[in-house]
């Protein structure tokens, strides 16, 4: 780790000194707040940024400004640069920064949302989905326009050496000139774990281009992934964590990393390369512009209509591997592969979407922008397969799939006032034929007694093929090929945002037909002793009839001198709780103290916050496909009602943020202690550090 750590350094700091004399004679001015930004800006967690603390060049210059871009146009979505202080210690947290997701307790382990608006339709290499800590798609990228080279270096820690975890993430951005930048950014997580046989490490790169004429444009990235897990099928016993005196008979209770677990010697290995570009030219004309409070007229480009075209293509690779045959005979119902203990899917596409937009705002009778598209996709899917009566002997099987879709959009994004954007796509040809979304999002803002007040609508209907890895799967110990209907969702949601208020309240619903899931087919045998245990196994299952959920969320925050307290409270309700379990109430509060000293060049903040969510039948983890799937229902059991509390510090200096944070401060037994997901403890009270550095030269 101290290795990789000095040469992403060592590499960052060259590089900084390349570029910075490729243009230090052409960049030089720094301000005294951000730009390129749009006035709604919001941090990490979607609370508004107070810009006027802002004050100085040493947080951000002049002409920084970044931005994502959506997979499918290129449209430019701007981002705030991440120079918060606020929320900082909760950055590097796998539960989320307000502690949405259940996690297996390592860090970077997999996680599952348990708010249900959150979570995405799975995809369809969909081993990925359970690392969105730190897997990223391309919408995820932040591109960086910059007057000087922008880096960023962040390292996190905690605990010691041997059971510890660490975390280095590196961004560098840099200019050749107005139009043209490049740069790249690394994430290296590496968590020993707590407990045996659950070590994590992650690798994540990424390099990034734009261009940005006023004829063409061009965004770029290659995305690297690679994703080395060990499984340990949680603890053997949860007592070893509820009941400690119980399980070491008065003696001295266990280390965490005494205690034993189901599996040993199994692993995860989920590898991907990732290149995508979009690019688009522009017919339009050149029209002279006066600026308020100025004399000069200078030309600026008026875009009438693009000609769009992107490209999309992922290469990917999961290899499950398991050495101990006499282990998966005990802990598997199925064991197809035999001895073999290598097990490899794989899974390569390419998409390509090309559309015509005709431009909105260039006469004042286009009012909107009108974009039709078309997109084709190939997709080839590679699993293990056997001879029937000789599982040892192994065919690798190709199965291979073709789509034709076309849709349009309608969007209007310019003015202060009103947005919208409706997007529609349809699959006409191919496996997904049928296949249909309609998705529409919109916003009001306007002023009521001296206040800014947003309202937001989104809203989609969506007829989905379920992804392939659920209608087909070999394996060596999960086997389906299953003949399933389409899913039909639709979802209606409002927002509502008063900023001088501190308050956003937001509320919608759901109705689910065919409910894809993974269900729990686990084997009951009784023993002559009248023992009763189980072997592991999995089915797909498709619920016939219709899911409701209700889900409504409140965040108030509140502020008397320098003392705070940020709440939001999440309610949600599940029509089938058997088939998809829901806890009513995700909570977090955060109460500290903000104030600056040193003629407030030191900002400080501390406090201490807390996440909890109400007991309900949490997911269950299925190591040997690395997903999560519900509880066997004749053993299953609640989790939830624990109260997670963690107290810290924040400082941020100049360009330099850091914090000290004490994780687990109630550390808790009994049977609400802190699991989030069943047999799998998270870690206890243990000390986290980070620290954060900006480079603008």
């Amino acid at each position: 780790m101290k290795k990789i750590l000095f040469a992403a350094i060592l590499i960052l700091l060259c590089g900084n000194l390349v570029a910075q004399n490729m243009i230090q004679n052409q960049y030089s001015q720094y301000g005294t707040s951000a730009s390129g930004l749009n006035s709604n800006q919001y941090d990490r967690n979607g609370n508004p940024i107070d810009t006027t603390s802002v004050i100085d060049a040493n947080t951000i210059p002049i002409g920084l400004h970044a931005w994502k871009i959506e997979e499918r146009f290129g449209e430019r979505t701007p981002v705030p640069v991440d120079t918060l202080m606020h929320g900082f210690q909760n950055t590097n947290d796998t539960g989320g920064p307000t502690g949405h997701y259940s996690f297996l307790g390592n860090l970077g382990a997999p996680r599952i949302s348990h708010v249900f608006f959150e979570r995405k339709d799975p995809s369809q290499f969909f081993f990925y989905d359970p690392y969105d800590f730190t897997v990223r798609k391309p919408s995820d990228i932040i591109y960086t326009n910059t007057k000087s080279p922008f880096t960023n270096l962040t390292y996190y820690k905690q605990g010691d050496g041997r059971y510890g975890e660490e975390r280095f993430k590196a961004y560098f951005a840099v200019n050749v000139n107005k139009r043209l930048g490049f740069g790249f950014d690394i994430d290296y997580t590496y968590g020993r774990g707590k407990y045996q046989n659950q070590s994590t490490a992650l690798f994540n790169g990424n390099l990034f281009a734009y261009y940005h004429g006023d004829q063409y444009e061009m965004h770029f990235n290659f995305i690297n992934e690679n994703l080395k897990v060990a499984e340990n099928g949680g603890i053997t016993d949860d007592r070893y964590v509820t009941n400690p005196l119980e399980m070491a008979e008065g003696e001295r209770t266990y280390e965490t990393y005494n205690i034993p677990t189901n599996l040993a010697d199994v692993w995860n290995n989920n590898t991907g390369y990732h290149a995508f570009l979009t690019h688009r030219y522009n017919l339009g004309f050149y029209r002279d512009v006066t600026q308020e409070n100025d004399t000069v007229t200078k030309q600026v480009f008026v875009p009438v209509t693009s000609f769009i075209h992107s490209v999309k293509v992922d290469v990917d690779r999961r290899k499950y591997v398991s050495y101990d045959v006499s282990q998966n005979n005990d802990y598997f119902e199925h064991n197809y592969l035999g001895a073999d203990s290598l097990d490899v899917t794989r899974h390569f596409s390419i998409k390509n979407t090309v559309g015509i937009a005709l431009r909105e705002g260039f006469n004042k009778w286009a009012k909107a922008g009108l974009t039709a598209f078309m997109s084709f996709e190939h997709r080839s899917f590679t699993m293990t397969d056997t001879i029937t009566g000789n599982p040892r002997q192994r065919i690798a099987t190709a199965h291979k799939e073709n789509v034709l879709s076309i849709g349009g959009q309608l969007i209007k994004q310019q003015g202060k006032t009103f947005h919208y954007n409706v997007t529609g796509e349809i699959a006409m040809l191919g496996e997904d034929a049928g296949q249909f979304t309609v998705e529409g999002n919109g916003d009001l803002n306007f002023r009521l007694f001296n206040d800014t007040v947003r309202l937001e609508a989104n809203a989609y209907i969506k007829n989905l093929n379920p992804t392939f890895y659920f209608r087909h799967f070999h394996s060596k110990h999960y086997w389906w090929d299953n003949d399933l209907s389409k899913i039909m969702r639709t979802r209606i949601e409002g927002k509502l945002s008063i900023d001088h208020w501190r308050t956003q309240l937001k509320a919608g619903v759901e109705n689910i037909t065919n409910y894809t899931y993974l269900d729990n087919a686990s084997v009951k045998y009784t023993a002559e002793n009248g023992d009763v245990s189980y072997k592991n196994d999995m089915a797909v299952r498709q619920h016939s009839g219709s899911i409701q959920v209700f889900s409504a969320t409140l965040r108030q925050d509140f502020k008397l001198g320098i003392l705070h307290l940020d709440n939001e409270v999440t309610y949600q309700k599940t029509s089938n709780a058997d088939v998809l379990p829901l806890p009513e109430l995700v909570l977090y509060h955060n109460l500290y103290i903000k104030f600056a000293l040193a003629k407030k060049v030191l900002n400080i903040e501390m406090g201490a916050d807390l996440r909890y969510f109400t007991q309900y039948y949490a997911p269950d983890y299925a190591p040997a496909i690395g997903q999560f799937y519900l509880q066997n229902r004749d053993t299953r059991y609640k989790l939830g009602a624990y109260p997670m509390i963690n107290g810290y510090i924040n400082l941020h200096l100049k360009r330099t943020r850091i914090f000290v944070q004490m994780y687990n401060l109630l550390q808790r037994d009994g049977d609400k202690s802190y699991f989030y997901i069943p047999h799998y403890p998270l870690n206890p009270r243990i000390l986290k550090i980070g620290i954060s550095w900006n480079f603008f030269d």
